[in-house]
Parts: C-alpha cells; structure tokens; sequence
C-alpha cells in the first residue's frame, strides 16, 4: 500500500511538474507575444515616421517647383505687359495721326489758303512719316531667343526630373547584380546562352551532362552565384512571353523528380511570381497568393528586389516600377541564388527568350 501511496504521489508530481512546464511556457508565449506587438507598433511608428519625412520632402519640392513656375510665369507676363503697353501706344499714336489727317482733310475742302496748306503740307508729311518710322511693325519684336533659352532650360529640368525617379528605381539600381545563370542546373530543354544571360526553352531533349544540379522535371534555371548579405536587384525582359516563373531560392531546392516542392515557390525554399495568360500569382511554400488587381497587365521588364537582412523579397513591373508583391520571411537561412523559368510553349505563344537585363542601366520609365 505504501508503494501505491508513493507511486501515486510521483505521479501527482510528475503531473505538476509537467503543469508548471506548460504554465512557463503559456507565460512565455504572452511574454513573447507582447514583444511582438511592441515590435509591431514600433516598425509601425517607423514606417511612418519615413514615410512623413518623405511626403514632405516632396511637398518641399513641389514648393519649390511652384514658386519657381509662379516666378517665370510673371517675368513672362511682366514683358508681356510692357510689350503690350508699347503697341497699345503705337496704336494710339497711329489713331491720333489718322485723326489729324481727317481734319486736315477737311480743312482743305473748307478752302483755306494755298500758302497755309503748304506749310502745313510739310508739317503733316514729317509728322506722317515719324510715326511710321515709330509704329513700323519690324522694329517691334518680342526676345524669343531668350525665351527659347527659357524654355530649354525648363525642358532640361524636367529630364533631368524624369533621370531622377522614381526614386525607388535610382535606389535599386545601386544594388544591380551581376546574374548569370548556371547552365549545369538547366532543365534539358532550356538552352542557356553562352553568356548565361537567356533561358530559351525548346521541345527537343539537349544532349547535356547529368548533374546532382539539374533539375530534371521543372523547367528552371538557377544562377550561378548566390549571395548571403547586403541587398541585390535585377531585371529581366519578359516582353512577348504569355508563361514564366521568376523568383530566388535556397540551393536545397529540390531538382530530381515530380516533387511539387521544385516548382519555384512551392516550396519553402524559394519565393515566386508566375505569369501566366495574363494573370499573376506570387508562389511561396506552396501558398499562392492571386494578384488580381494585375490582372491583364503586361510589363517588358520585372525586377525583383532582395534584402538579405531584412528578409525581404520584392517583386516589381521595372517599365513603370510597379510593385507587384512583398514577400517578408524575417531571416533568411541559406545562401540565396536568382532561379527562372522561362515555361513552356503554351500552345505556341510562348517561344521568346527570357532575357537578363543590366538593371544598373535600366532606361528611364517615365
């Protein structure tokens, strides 16, 4: 009896044991979910914090775009009112002149004497002919050489302007990568070119070596380097295809047979968009994500932005630089490579290559 007494008392404290475990770690679930929510508000409060500096920033600018507008736009009226004024006077002095004449006119028809109308003959024809000279129209003229400099000027801003953004653009573009894809990791019916800059994909089966790399099923590509710090960016040119997937993955990837988790995306080693007949979807660990609100949109150009530590992934329209989806993971884990799939034919539609462009030197989007 007492070794009952005594196994049911081990019990009872194995028990409370085992409560007090659950106990510490339900409190340190709350624990850690108050850290979190602190986080949360906080990169809340971050973000926009950025987010206002930036807004006014741009309102300075847009101030300074205006009072620089309302400047010129009254040193142009200003010439124009004196302009204005110049002939309004020659009018006059024309109309005034035009007057006198009727009255001479008249004085002539009332028959005043011969010698009073030769002198005043001479008087009229000098008056006549100084107010030519000083309403000729050829001696009055705008600067338009001046103002064609202006104009210029205001030209070369708004290039320079447009050289300038979107500001997102001129920032990704200091993180350009070098990417060449790794035509030893190349599915059999891609046909990588020698400068590992395109994917092509082609119904013939290309005699290639077998590799531990290759994918076998999947029509993918991965690049040759990978990176595991700082941020990277790079584009490429999709114009003219109806299918391709494009995306980074971790090397664990897998590459031999029909496991889903091979397709970019599928799996929680790489991150994805897949266009397909005009519709988008971002891929990762096999949870799609339908981005509806692109639908039938096209773009020649899609970059996608990497920060390694931030964990984060994002994908944009490069013509226009917009964005497309974010993937957040928080941490990445492994090395990570650029991996695409160019896709396959779709009924015909989708031949064109799958390019690598020089994102450093993308051109101007506006």
């Amino acid at each position: 009896m007492n070794s009952n007494v005594g196994g049911k008392a081990t019990h009872e404290e194995m028990l409370l044991k085992h409560q007090q475990y659950l106990q510490r770690q339900k409190d340190g679930m709350a624990y850690r979910m108050k850290k979190l929510a602190a986080l949360q508000v906080e990169i809340t409060k971050k973000n926009n914090a950025v987010k206002e500096k930036i807004r006014k920033k741009y309102e300075d600018m847009k101030r300074v775009l205006d009072e620089d507008l309302r400047i010129t736009l009254t040193q142009l009226d200003t010439e124009y009112e004196a302009m204005e004024k110049l002939l309004e006077d020659r009018i006059e002095d024309c109309y005034h002149l035009t007057q006198e004449l009727d009255q001479e006119m008249f004085n002539i028809g009332a028959n005043v004497k011969t010698q009073e109308i030769d002198i005043q003959n001479a008087e009229t024809e000098k008056r006549i002919s100084d107010t030519l000279k000083r309403t000729d129209p050829d001696m009055i003229q705008m600067d338009e050489f001046k103002n064609e400099q202006l104009l210029s000027l205001t030209i070369n801003l708004l290039l320079f302007i447009r050289s300038q953004v979107p500001v997102t653009k001129k920032l990704f573009q200091t993180y350009a990568a070098d990417v060449v894809l790794d035509g030893d990791t190349a599915h059999p019916k891609l046909i990588i070119s020698p400068k590992g800059d395109s994917a092509t994909y082609t119904d013939t089966w290309q005699n290639v070596p077998e590799t531990p790399s290759r994918f076998d099923t999947t029509l993918n590509v991965v690049s040759r380097e990978g990176f595991s710090e700082g941020r990277q960016y790079w584009e490429v040119d999709v114009s003219g295809k109806t299918y391709w997937e494009l995306g980074l993955t971790y090397p664990s990837i897998p590459r031999k047979g029909r496991d889903e988790d091979s397709w970019l995306g599928r799996g929680k080693e790489s991150w994805c968009v897949e266009y397909f007949n005009g519709d988008y979807t971002a891929w990762h660990g096999g949870v799609q994500h339908e981005l509806t609100l692109l639908a039938g949109k096209q773009f020649t150009r899609i970059g996608v932005y990497c920060s390694f530590p931030g964990g984060l992934v994002c994908f944009l329209g490069a013509d226009t630089m917009t964005p497309l989806y974010c993937f957040c993971t928080g941490t990445f884990t492994d090395t990570l490579h650029q991996a695409l799939c160019p896709g396959h034919d779709n009924e015909g539609t989708n031949w064109k290559s799958i390019k690598i462009c020089d994102a450093s030197r993308s051109a101007p989007v506006l």
